[in-house]
Order: C-alpha cells, then sequence, then structure tokens
C-alpha cells in the first residue's frame, strides 16, 4: 500500500472509530456488541464512554493505557473497562475485537476498576454471540446478553495489568524499566536513586502502585514477553534479553504469573 493510501486507510479507522463512539453513546439497549479490527501499531487516541466496555481480543494483543497505569489484553483473554475513564489503545499486531458496552444501570455492582480476565468457553461463545445480528421478535438476543453479564462477573482476573505510580521519579524509574527490562533489578539500586532507605522505598512503593517492586518487576516481564511470545519468537530468546540466567527460571515465573508455561498460553483453543 502506497503512503498516501495507507494515510486514507487510517482516517477512515479514525472516521469509524468516532461513528462508534456516536452510536454506543446513542445506544438504548443495556447492552450494545459491535465488532472492530485494527491493523497492527495502530493508536487509538485518548477517549471514554458513558458505558462500561468489555472487551474481547479474538485475535492480536490490546494494550491499554490510563494515567492508573497499564493493562495487556492477548488472545483468550477480555478487560472490563469501568465508564467514564479516559484510555487510550494501541494494537500489537493485527488486532479483531468484540466489545459489549454494558449501561450503569445494567449491572447493580459494576466493577470500578480496570480487570483484565481469562476467558471461559461460556464466555467465549457469549461475546460472539453478542455481536451476532439479532433475530427480529426472537428473544434469545436479550437472553445472550443477559447471560453475558452474569458470566462477566464470574471470570477469573489475571495479572496482566501494571500500575504505574503517580510520583514522576519513580514513574521515570518505571517507564525505564520498561524499555530495558532485566530480572537482575535490586530494590536497593532504586531506593539510592530517590535518596531512600530499602524500607521506606519499599513503603513507598507499595503505597504508589498497590503491589511490591518484585510483583511489579514480574508483572513487567510479562508485559514485555507476551507481544514477543504471541508473534512467535522462541522462548529462550526472550528469556535471556530479559536477563534471565536460564529459561527454566522464566518458565517458572511465567507459569507462577500466568498458570501455564509460555507454549501452552498461546495454543488457541477449539471454537465453541
Amino acid at each position: 500500500m502506497t503512503k498516501s493510501g495507507q494515510r486514507l486507510a487510517l482516517s477512515e479507522l479514525a472516521r469509524l472509530h468516532v461513528e462508534r463512539l456516536a452510536a454506543i453513546e446513542a445506544a438504548s439497549e443495556p447492552v450494545y456488541a459491535i465488532p472492530s479490527e485494527y491493523p497492527a501499531g495502530y493508536h487509538v487516541k485518548a477517549h471514554s464512554h458513558s458505558r462500561a466496555q468489555f472487551v474481547y481480543a479474538s485475535a492480536g494483543v490490546l494494550m491499554v493505557s490510563s494515567v492508573q497505569g497499564r493493562w495487556m489484553v492477548p488472545p483468550e483473554h477480555a478487560l472490563w473497562i469501568p465508564a467514564g475513564l479516559v484510555h487510550t489503545v494501541d494494537m500489537l499486531g493485527d488486532v479483531a475485537m468484540l466489545s459489549a458496552y454494558v449501561a450503569p444501570s445494567a449491572l447493580a455492582d459494576p466493577p470500578t476498576a480496570i480487570r483484565v480476565v481469562a476467558l471461559t468457553d461460556l464466555a467465549r461463545a457469549l461475546i460472539i454471540e453478542a455481536v451476532a445480528p439479532a433475530d427480529a421478535g426472537s428473544g434469545r438476543h436479550d437472553l445472550v446478553m443477559a447471560l453475558l453479564l452474569e458470566e462477566v462477573l464470574r471470570l477469573p482476573d489475571r495479572p496482566l495489568g501494571l500500575p504505574f505510580p503517580s510520583d514522576t521519579r519513580l514513574a521515570a524509574l518505571c517507564r525505564g524499566f520498561m524499555e530495558n527490562p532485566s530480572a537482575r533489578l535490586v530494590i536497593d539500586d532504586w531506593a539510592e536513586r530517590l535518596a531512600m532507605s530499602r524500607r521506606a522505598f519499599t513503603r513507598f512503593f507499595r503505597k504508589e502502585t498497590g503491589i511490591s517492586l518484585s510483583t511489579w518487576r514480574q508483572q513487567a516481564a510479562v508485559f514485555t514477553a507476551l507481544p514477543r511470545l504471541a508473534a512467535g519468537e522462541a522462548v529462550t530468546a526472550v528469556a535471556l534479553d530479559l536477563g534471565y540466567e536460564s529459561v527454566a527460571a522464566f518458565i517458572t515465573m511465567f507459569r507462577r504469573m500466568l498458570g501455564t508455561a509460555p507454549r501452552g498460553y498461546f495454543k488457541t483453543p477449539e471454537n465453541p
């Protein structure tokens, strides 16, 4: 595709996004579900919607960012984005996503924080049915939407969110680590750079992010590894680039964080 053709395609995607936002706001049904596709590298600018969004990446990897942090949504996972949260979306690979936009009144107690969840076979089937055209005069579509809402609240959380601190000095250290992650991160090094004792820094980091530096480092490593593994890179190359002394150590960390080894993580399940 020529450069002018690429610009035209990107302009068309931006126009479609604006139209989708308008349709979401104008929808009257409790759950409004639509599919969408984006090319690798596409960036959706900062936006929000009055409805919560439950988004499933059926292909590719999504990266959602807000002032609260970053969240990665690889295949066979979904993300709950609360209503009103300003966020951006980046596509890691060609992405196909299915989104259900949930009205505030549709759930008695909707989640108020971003959640990355693992999909069950039932939830996957329901979101696929949710975006399919409804049969006129049939109540089946309403039943699918109602069951989808029930299932969403039951899905297991996955540690694919990476909270970022509000403190600018600490945030700079975190961003630097994301650009050059290493398994050899030492708490004392970061504490010294912020002129803090180890104990004071440990308390400060947990206050800013809600988790320990050790847990944050492991989640950051997973964040860095997943797009590369999804693109087909060898586990050995990814593990060594992240500073792990052995592939086994990386696999152990990966299994502890995500419940399975890298090879099993990206196996595509059979379509329900």
